[in-house]
């Protein structure tokens, strides 16, 4: 199947076969969207189903549990993966408000369109029609999609299970759209028409074209998640400082550090990931050293230091659903080896009495709260400084027991969630 139209498409054909085209790579291949994404599979399409087609696709694997249990109904086999694929984006569309004609007749010509699964035509037309006349209520009827066994297990002995269905349920809705404004966040909500949350993030509706938006040109606000935002606050950087970012890329804590008017020298071993940094650097006009350099290499003394450590990315499922299905966790052992290589690595590069914010967008606490309470041991001259958690919207609720800071999906729930997180700051004796 063709994953790419240079054609604009008014019946939505292309953005749905290239949707399809990102279920087949996550759900076949193992790969995640943003890879896919960044190799350009979708650079050919007009912006617009560009834009529809990613859509499709995270809205598919997020009601993928519903999508599979109403199309079991009407399957007596399971069809060729494309095939399936295509029903499922169907069906999702189908049950969340898509008009029956339309959907119906853009996915029997995406089936149709390649010789190896032309011949389920028929099959996809009668299915979704089906599908029309039945799945809107069924699917309203059902609960919240789960996550795979793989990851669930794990995070229900870690949270129980009230909180995994709560955090399922934060998922299942997705996630806005949150921007860190340089200056004046209540003008620039106003301006968006968007809200002000308890940390100073403006939160705006998802399914906007973000570089359409006023204030991107001119760099006034880059897109960072709430949760995001925190580290770089809890870090606090004063004016004059020198300053590491560690594992840097794409660059949003950087840019908050940039802000506070400290020496950053940020350190990130993706060559493609730090273009991006100096990209939205120049656009914001913030300055930061950058440096292309495995941050376990790095060498210096510093005042403080920012460890964005490489991770499961487990609490970002709600902004990339494809996560949980393109991984499988046997990748995770390495992670949290890595995570505490580089952890010791910076705080040998922590001048006496100065302090560090270590933090990993993950969910689990090997990734977090275990590695913290091993660093403790390993480093007499390590103590966990919990008053630097003493910032706007953060509850003391979230400070855990060795003094670090979880965040959770469910968070802010009314608001919208924010990603998971967890955050410790760290101070070096003097």
């Amino acid at each position: 199947m063709s994953d790419t139209s240079s054609a604009p498409s008014d019946t939505g054909v292309a953005a749905r076969r290239s949707a399809v085209f990102l279920l087949d790579q996550v759900l076949g291949e193992g790969k995640l969207m943003s890879e896919l994404l960044g190799a350009g599979v979708l650079d050919r399409l007009p912006a617009d189903d560009r834009a529809r087609a990613q859509r499709l696709a995270q809205e598919t694997l997020r009601g993928l549990e519903r999508a599979d249990r109403i199309l079991q109904r009407h399957l007596n086999k399971n069809p060729p993966l494309t095939v399936r694929n295509a029903l499922r984006v169907g069906t999702v569309e189908l049950c969340t408000g898509g008009a029956a004609h339309g959907v119906v007749n853009a996915m029997v010509s995406v089936v149709a369109g390649t010789k190896h699964t032309s011949h389920l035509k028929g099959l996809t037309n009668a299915v979704l029609r089906k599908v029309a006349d039945d799945g809107p209520e069924a699917w309203a009827a059902r609960r919240a999609p789960r996550l795979p066994k793989w990851l669930r297990g794990p995070l229900v002995d870690a949270w129980g299970s009230d909180v995994m269905l709560a955090v399922e349920r934060a998922h299942f809705r997705g996630a806005p759209l949150d921007l860190t404004v340089k200056q004046d966040a209540a003008g620039w909500a106003a301006r968006l028409g968007g809200a002000v949350l308890p940390n100073g993030t403006v939160r705006i509706d998802a399914g906007v074209q973000v570089s359409a938006l006023p204030g991107f040109e001119e760099g006034a606000w880059w897109v960072q998640d709430a949760a995001a935002t925190f580290p770089a606050q809890i870090l606090d950087a004063q004016p004059g400082e020198r300053v590491l970012d560690l594992c840097a890329a794409p660059g949003g804590k950087t840019m908050q550090l940039a802000q506070t008017g400290a020496e950053v020298l940020a350190v990130d071993d993706s060559h493609a990931r730090m273009k991006r940094l100096k990209e939205n650097l120049a656009r914001t006009g913030l300055d930061a050293r950058t440096f292309i350099k495995d941050v376990r290499q790095f060498q210096g003394s510093f005042d403080a230091i920012l460890l964005d450590a490489p991770c499961s990315a487990t609490g970002t499922i709600r902004r990339h659903p494809d996560l949980p299905f393109a991984k499988d966790g046997s990748e995770f052992g390495d992670l949290i080896e890595l995570q505490a290589e580089m952890l010791d690595h910076a705080w040998s590069l922590l001048a006496p009495g100065g302090r560090m914010v270590f933090c990993t967008c993950s969910l689990l606490p090997d990734e977090g709260e275990v590695q913290i309470d091993e660093a403790l041991e390993r480093h007499a001259d390590m103590s966990v400084d919990r008053a630097a958690l003493a910032r706007d919207g953060i509850d003391p609720a979230w400070i855990s027991s060795e003094g670090g800071l979880r965040l959770r999906p469910d968070f802010w729930e009314e608001a919208g969630g924010m990603d998971g997180f967890y955050i410790a700051a760290l101070r070096k004796a003097g």
